[in-house]
């Protein structure tokens, strides 16, 4: 049976397992391979394949071989999952708040310059996605919709350095920007018909040329990643409360 037998890999694993809990990789997701994931997380190839194997013996991965194989999603929480969310969010939690607002400020400027510069094939191309995250199946499909929307944003508002920025800072908060958190299952589907709402609203402020109107909607969509990351936060509060109550 696989041990966290470093205090390093037991990080790893409570960084991957509250990944997975968040919705940063949604079930039926592959995860980033070894290598990919040890350049994000900035550790070594054998501490990623470490922590992945506590992963597996959790039940939370499988491992398919083959062409397209990987690191699989089976599901997002297990029993375990409540503690390895406490101990991954509440050590950081200030500074994941401080990146976050970095983030909606980010988020706010580049819908700004977005709207500013478009020309007409940004335009009808930022319609084209937007039609595409409606048309999208709930969870994964919505998931990928989204990131290809906002990037769509990020290179209306041609800036390259306003877009890295923010994939910098994203990249701090889920392993697989420019997928962003996406919740439970529970909460998914308003989650998701509330970003319809705000993408529309975005994209139009964009299209008619409002600046104002952009930078504002885009801060307030920004919040959608906060709230997520709290509500999985008090959950695994919650039940790890409820454990210890037990114990």
């Amino acid at each position: 049976m696989p041990e966290e037998s470093t205090p390093l890999v037991a990080q790893i694993s409570d960084r991957l397992i509250t990944a997975i809990a968040t919705g940063e990789f949604l079930p039926g997701s592959r995860l980033p391979a070894e290598r990919d994931l040890a350049v994000l997380l900035h550790v070594g190839r054998t501490s990623v394949r470490a922590a992945l194997a506590v992963l597996h013996e959790r039940g939370l991965i499988e491992t398919q071989r083959g062409r397209g194989g990987g690191s699989f999603v089976r599901v997002q929480w297990t029993p375990d999952s409540h503690a390895a969310v406490v101990r991954t969010l509440e050590g950081r939690w200030s500074d994941i708040q401080d990146r976050l607002e970095a983030m909606r400020r980010l988020h706010g400027a580049i819908a700004r310059a977005a709207a500013e510069r478009r020309d007409d094939d940004d335009v009808a191309f930022l319609r084209r996605r937007l039609d595409e995250y409606r048309d999208a199946a709930s969870g994964r499909g919505k998931q990928i919709a989204d990131a290809s929307l906002h990037l769509a944003i990020a290179d209306a508002a041609k800036n390259g350095t306003l877009k890295a920025m923010l994939l910098t800072l994203e990249q701090d908060i889920s392993i697989g920007a420019p997928l962003h958190v996406w919740g439970e299952p529970d909460g998914m589907t308003a989650a998701e018909d509330r970003g319809l709402r705000e993408h529309v609203l975005l994209v139009e402020a964009i299209a008619a040329g409002r600046p104002e109107d952009a930078d504002e909607i885009a801060r307030e969509h920004a919040r959608i990643d906060l709230e997520l990351l709290e509500a999985a936060r008090q959950r695994a509060q919650r039940a790890a409360s409820t454990a210890e109550g037990r114990a």
